[in-house]
């Protein structure tokens, strides 16, 4: 299977959804998707697809680029697609739209406990630079704040 990248389409949305639910203790809504593909001139959404298959989504990554910063808001692939390199692939994706639109830094919070996701964003050149303190309020659980330098 040969996997791409395309932007988010508003149809994707219900997979978006079963993803989030088993992703996350506190999934997205639909509106929520909704309103960031249709009102916030500063999302940028990307979905892992199938190349010949390109309706159906593997996996999800989200982007606020404001002035010259992205905040990477979502990023998730479907757990049966997990241990393929496509979260590396999804967020390399994320990194270069980030540079075709001039940015020069990327931002984002990851759960203390997931240190798989710690793992890849270190690999992929992201560096801590601190803790939020019960950042994610639906298990009060911290958040490593990481950093990434595009462009100097």
């Amino acid at each position: 299977m040969e996997f791409i990248l395309r932007s988010m389409l508003m149809e994707d949305i219900p997979q978006i959804v079963e993803i989030e639910k088993k992703s996350f203790p506190t999934p997205w809504s639909p509106y929520a998707f909704s309103c960031e593909i249709r009102d916030n001139e500063f999302a940028h959404y990307l979905v892992v697809t199938d190349v010949e298959d390109q309706e159906k989504v593997f996996g999800y990554g989200g982007m606020w680029i404001i002035v010259d910063e992205a905040h990477i808001t979502n990023i998730a692939i479907a757990p049966a697609s997990r241990g393929k390199a496509l979260g590396e692939f999804l967020m390399n994706g994320l990194i270069s739209l980030a540079y075709s639109k001039r940015v020069s830094r990327m931002t984002l919070e990851v759960r203390v406990s997931n240190k798989t996701a710690q793992k890849l964003y270190e690999k992929l050149g992201f560096k801590s630079a601190g803790i939020r303190p019960g950042y994610y309020i639906d298990t009060d659980e911290d958040a490593i704040i990481m950093w990434k330098t595009i462009r100097a």
